[in-house]
């Protein structure tokens, strides 16, 4: 079934929608989960979260691209529950220390004034990915959105640890830089 066909479903209050969704976007959804929280038993219950999350947004939310809508309540439930869990523990460190590193350049905020310009900041984050080259791009994405640690982004693209790394610190000190120019830090 088609992205469009399983999102009318959700608008018409088909139950049929959760199950499509399932079908077609549970692996997915469960792979960022796992990334995220380290552990199978939770990221199955994330993903069982993720799908409730779907049915209550949609309506009155359309995504344009269900993946990336899925993609993102994935992402920010299992954010949540790490902060619920115990990181050190359940993820063996590596989502917080991503985070951390990222920290470096963008704050973590928490009132609304915050929440508003972290809005601005998700805009000039894509058009600051939109300048990357594919392989910088897609190491960042890796590391930062997913949460992959270094040793599988080396394996997966062919190079070694300490390129990725490198690669990555590099990329940070980018994005400083373009997020100053942007006025976006100071």
């Amino acid at each position: 079934m088609e992205d469009r066909e399983i999102i009318e479903l959700y608008w018409r209050r088909d139950e049929n929608a959760i199950a499509e969704t399932a079908a077609r976007y549970g692996p997915y959804c469960c792979a960022i989960a796992r990334s995220v929280l380290g552990n199978d038993a939770d990221a199955e219950e994330c993903v069982n979260d993720v799908l409730a999350a779907a049915w209550n947004a949609m309506p009155p939310q359309r995504p344009d691209e269900l993946r990336a809508f899925l993609a993102r309540i994935t992402r920010n439930l299992a954010l949540k529950r790490l902060r619920n869990n115990n990181a050190k523990k359940r993820g063996g460190g590596e989502t917080a220390l991503a985070l951390e590193e990222l920290e470096e350049v963008i704050p973590a905020g928490t009132t609304l004034d915050e929440e508003i310009e972290a809005r601005e900041l998700a805009r000039k984050l894509d058009e600051f990915l939109a300048t990357l080259g594919v392989t910088e791009r897609r190491v960042f994405l890796c590391r930062y959105w997913y949460f992959d640690d270094l040793r599988n982004i080396a394996s997966r693209f062919g190079m070694g640890e300490s390129r990725v790394k490198m690669m990555c610190a590099r990329t940070r000190k980018k994005l400083l830089l373009y997020l100053q120019k942007e006025d976006l830090l100071s």
